[in-house]
């Protein structure tokens, strides 16, 4: 069983949606015993840094994500909150990754919203994909590049498409809404 974090953020359904087409089963969840047990765990995006991590820390979430041992990925705003800490409310996050979230300068359009390629590509979710293939993206912060960065694209600055270290994977574009690239790249996560 695939199991969606809930945080009172995300596109849940638009991740349960693209698990079903792919053929997989899923629960929303907040309960650790779930999460524990799940073959695989997805954070799904959309939403804001300081409220997310509050309804994680409440329920005492923060602790029990850091602990998981299956695959783990978090998109978008499931990346952001993997990091160190964001601008986004001067929020402290996970800190999985060691990596600062920051607001794009102020000289493209804000939000980055759309498809982009890639500068680079490395690590198991990319299989199969070319670094001129385009996934999608809707975001106004971005992860500065950093050692567990596997993926980079230039949006006004280069910043961290996806990121990895050890079980836990992410991704800043959303997989679950960037056609037949993206589901290369669920189907490459939920074979690990």
């Amino acid at each position: 069983m695939i199991a969606i974090i809930k945080y009172n953020a995300g596109n849940v359904r638009s991740v349960q949606n693209a698990l079903n087409r792919l053929g997989y089963e899923s629960i929303v969840t907040d309960r650790e015993p779930l999460l524990r047990n799940a073959q695989k765990v997805i954070m799904p995006g959309v939403g804001e840094a300081a409220s997310a991590m509050k309804y994680l820390k409440n329920r005492g979430l923060d602790v029990v994500i850091k602990s998981l041992k299956q695959p783990f990925l978090g998109i978008c705003l499931g990346l952001q909150i993997m990091c160190r800490s964001t601008e986004e409310g001067n929020t402290l996050c996970l800190n999985i990754f060691d990596a600062r979230v920051k607001r794009f300068p102020p000289q493209g359009r804000i939000p980055h919203m759309g498809w982009n390629d890639f500068e680079s590509i490395s690590g198991p979710l990319f299989e199969g994909i070319d670094i001129r293939d385009n996934v999608y993206y809707v975001h106004s912060f971005y992860a500065e590049p950093c050692r567990q960065t596997s993926a980079v694209c230039r949006y006004i600055v280069p910043f961290s498409a996806a990121m990895q270290k050890d079980n836990f994977f992410a991704t800043q574009f959303h997989p679950e809404k960037s056609g037949s690239t993206g589901e290369i790249i669920l189907n490459n996560f939920l074979r690990l």
